[in-house]
């Protein structure tokens, strides 16, 4: 997934992933969930067992003094199916109802219209746009009720 263009058009400034960076992302995502209790799940198909993707509760910019971010990335395969709207309000729930977060933000490119659906769907409000990773993003928010 990591190696598709067309999965990371918006992603890490439009560039696939390397191997190895992909292997440091997973050491920094079991450091997460080792310091924080969360932070990459994989998405998996109900009736097959198939992976299609991941999604994630993170701080933003890996910074535990910044708000708690929701994000998922799936394979071709996978879109327009439902997946990530599915696995995002999972995330919600267990962000506020787990975690106890007071509050969710998800950033993305600007371009990337069926993130920003998926955000819409969550009744996630636009903030504004800032710099994550050195891209220009959009940033929805979602408080907890």
């Amino acid at each position: 997934m990591n190696t598709d263009p067309q999965v990371m058009t918006y992603l890490n400034a439009g560039q696939p992933e390397t191997e190895e960076n992909t292997h440091a992302a997973i050491a920094r995502t079991a450091r997460r969930w080792a310091g924080w209790g969360y932070s990459w799940w994989a998405l998996m198909r109900k009736d097959n067992g198939t992976m299609v993707g991941m999604a994630c509760l993170q701080h933003l910019d890996g910074d535990s003094a910044k708000p708690h971010e929701i994000g998922w990335r799936l394979v071709r395969s996978g879109w327009g199916k439902g997946y990530a709207s599915e696995a995002a309000a999972a995330i919600v729930r267990h962000a506020f109802d787990v975690v106890g977060a007071p509050d969710v933000v998800a950033v993305a490119h600007p371009d990337n219209a069926a993130s920003i659906r998926v955000m819409a769907r969550l009744d996630m409000r636009y903030v504004g746009r800032e710099q994550h990773d050195d891209l220009d993003c959009v940033v929805y928010r979602l408080a907890c009720s």
